[in-house]
């Protein structure tokens, strides 16, 4: 990542610095307020600086974990910003509509998921030919209803870790279910915003286009890094136990053949011909003795 002069640089050009005018600040964002021109408010940018190195320290770290960090932002200007971003790391995302229960009654929305999907796969597969046009048609218009809205969250099978969000005073309603459910908060805080409500604030303009894209792309390279550290760490150990394996086995295969050779010096002394040491067979001696005198050899004396 870059280093703090080239990214407050970066930020200066982005416009994250300008806030919103004098008459609609929170006096909770006086801690990062800079100064004051023509009635606006002036964020610290080295202070933003900090807080967005913090959060994305952070977040690389949940990311590296394997969780997921669910991206919200139903503002206009950020929606197009915010999906890109969220598809580019494989993240969830809500950027049409935040649904009312979306994390606290999240049975109950991923249920709708599995609806919209199976209408999906029998688009697809040919099963709605044998409906009617019109029933087709208003299959069609449903799974276009629930992709706007659920297409971002199709693919999150539980409640995510941590959420970010653009304009926590817009997403009020995420951000209170989240708090509800003690999921991790990260968020951009404008002037006009209480930077207690989010675990981690990051002081900067939400309503400027290049603002968003900065703060947002920030944020995703680092769970990128998260994601990248968590696959080698899983390539590393994959080595490591195919090692593992590879020296087992040849101990393995050392101990058999080490068996093998003591059973068949074994066999070799249990299959040796019987005699002296030489293997020279016995000389059969005749019954009775060596010393036996034939009969009647005595009888010429």
């Amino acid at each position: 990542m870059e280093n703090n002069t080239s990214l407050q640089q970066q930020l200066l050009e982005a416009g994250v610095h300008f806030g919103h005018l004098k008459k609609k600040w929170n006096p909770k964002m006086l801690p990062y307020i800079f100064a004051e021109k023509k009635g606006i408010h002036i964020i610290d940018l080295n202070k933003t600086v900090d807080y967005l190195q913090e959060s994305a320290a952070a977040i690389k770290q949940i990311a590296k974990s394997g969780k997921k960090i669910m991206f919200v932002a139903t503002k206009k200007q950020a929606k197009e910003i915010v999906t890109e971003c969220a598809k580019r790391v494989n993240m969830p995302y809500a950027t049409e509509r935040w649904l009312g229960g979306m994390l606290t009654n999240f049975n109950t929305v991923r249920k709708s998921v599995k609806k919209m999907q199976s209408i999906e796969k029998m688009l697809a597969d040919g099963s709605a030919e044998s409906l009617t046009k019109k029933e087709r048609l208003t299959l069609t218009r449903d799974k276009d209803k629930m992709e706007k809205v659920l297409g971002g969250i199709a693919q999150l099978g539980r409640l995510p870790a941590a959420l970010f969000l653009v304009d926590i005073g817009h997403e009020h309603i995420a951000l209170a279910e989240a708090k509800r459910l003690g999921i991790t908060t990260f968020g951009m805080v404008d002037t006009n915003c209480d930077p207690n409500k989010v675990d981690f604030a990051i002081p900067a303009n939400d309503d400027a286009t290049k603002s968003i894209a900065i703060i947002t792309n920030y944020i995703v390279a680092a769970i990128s890094e998260g994601l990248a550290e968590r696959q080698a760490s899983k390539d590393e150990d994959e080595t490591d136990d195919n090692n593992n394996e590879n020296e087992a086995r040849a101990r393995r295969l050392e101990a058999e053949a080490q068996s093998e050779a003591g059973r068949g010096g074994r066999g070799r002394g249990a299959g040796a011909p019987a005699g002296g040491p030489g293997g020279a067979p016995k000389r059969r001696t005749p019954a009775g003795g060596g010393n036996r005198r034939p009969a009647g050899g005595g009888g010429g004396r």
